[in-house]
């Protein structure tokens, strides 16, 4: 299908220093309304303009579509000072940029779809393959119920999972485009944390999805989607899942470095036997200690991700072992942030653990975000260490 004009006229775009400033100017502001996204179980309306008037839901949008292109390193990068704020309502915009990226790789006419009808739409997904698509004539008929779909109530567009199912063939797993008006919020959203994020499933029947809907599985995962052809930058080329747990670090990382702002804030209050704790040397180290481990995750999840875009701006590709090793990081800098965290929960004093306590909502959101399995540490080390001895013992000796 012929290029068509961006639905909007082109701005100057902001550079990665001014979303970065944005969205630590936004943290205040997120940090006074998440009681409230936790009680109403998804992210303010404000918030989500918010996030609009900064230009954060363009962030990695196709510059023909008046987005910023912005690379990974950046979506990154925004979403852990969003997190710092508040961890539900830095993820769900987090999640809608990615999202933006991910439609970006779809073919064109899937995106004209979406962004020529608004310019400023936003995506919920759940990629857990769980959605049955019949072939039909011009597309599919596509069906399923689906999970974790965090800012749903917000979202103009899905992206599912699913297989296509043709008599006794089975095809997949793909990625399907489908309004969110056509399916049917299922408000089951109910847990320790995150509860901000509104992360409900929702179900649909019998929903045609045009041909150009889809993204191929295999064409996802080599970084290779018709998008690609299309959108110039090396983040329309990133591998779907290669730097996913880094976005999840990221997030992680933001969370932790919330809750010591937190924790930092009520010890200088606390007093225990007529003492200010914060004089006590044993809080020094705790402190210390603990903003130290956060550095060093932050660190190396940055360093990984800024690694892994030199390559695709490059216009590279990302080999096994390298995916790898950047999944590995990711999850070893969220086992870290959380254990830090934990470090400063436990050592919050007993007043912390009630609820509506910052601490504790700041502890739960990070317990939730470092428990994605995406970033487990156990499985992620097991991968990384056998590939790299798979090419070790292919290696000529030394």
């Amino acid at each position: 299908m012929a290029e068509t004009a961006p639905s909007i006229p082109m701005e100057t775009p902001p550079s990665a220093t001014d979303l970065y400033a944005r969205a630590e100017a936004l943290q205040p502001t997120l940090r006074a309304r998440a009681a409230g996204a936790e009680t109403a179980r998804q992210v303010p309306v404000e918030s989500v303009d918010d996030f609009r008037d900064a230009g954060l839901v363009r962030m990695t949008q196709p510059e023909r579509f008046g987005g910023h292109a912005m690379g990974w390193d950046v979506l990154c990068g925004v979403s852990q000072r969003l997190t710092r704020g508040d961890g539900a309502q830095g993820w769900v915009q987090a999640i809608m940029a990615d999202h933006a990226q991910m439609l970006g790789t779809f073919p064109l006419q899937a995106q004209e779809d979406v962004w020529n009808e608004n310019a400023e739409a936003v995506m919920s997904a759940s990629f857990d393959p769980k959605g049955i698509a019949t072939p039909v004539d011009g597309g599919f008929s596509f069906s399923g119920r689906f999970g974790f779909a965090s800012g749903i109530d917000h979202a103009d567009w899905l992206i599912c999972g699913g297989f296509i199912v043709d008599g006794d063939t089975r095809d997949g797993p793909h990625f399907f485009l489908l309004r969110r008006s056509e399916a049917t919020i299922i408000d089951d959203w109910h847990t320790i944390g995150l509860e901000g994020t509104g992360s409900k499933s929702f179900e649909v029947k019998d929903v045609f999805v045009p041909e150009y809907a889809i993204l191929r599985g295999e064409d996802a995962r080599a970084g290779n989607g018709p998008g690609a052809a299309v959108n110039p930058g090396g983040v329309y080329r990133l591998p779907r899942g290669s730097l996913t747990p880094a976005l999840f670090a990221s997030m992680t990382v933001g969370m932790a470095q919330g809750l010591l702002d937190q924790w930092l804030a009520y010890t200088v209050t606390r007093m225990s036997r007529g003492n200010r704790v914060a004089d006590n040397p044993t809080s020094h180290v705790i402190a210390g200690e603990c903003a130290a481990d956060i550095d060093a995750a932050e660190a190396l999840n940055r360093d990984t991700i800024t690694a892994a875009m030199k390559v695709l701006d490059a216009g590279g590709t990302l080999n096994d072992e390298e995916m790898l090793r950047a999944k590995r990081n990711s999850a070893w800098a969220c086992r870290t942030a959380l254990n830090a965290g934990t470090r400063l929960f436990n050592t919050a004093g007993g007043t912390a653990i009630f609820q509506g306590s910052p601490v504790e909502r700041s502890y739960r959101n990070l317990l939730a975000s470092a428990s994605h399995h995406i970033v487990n540490w156990e499985v992620s080390a097991l991968e990384s260490g056998a590939e790299m001895l798979r090419n070790a013992g292919q290696a000529e000796p030394r």
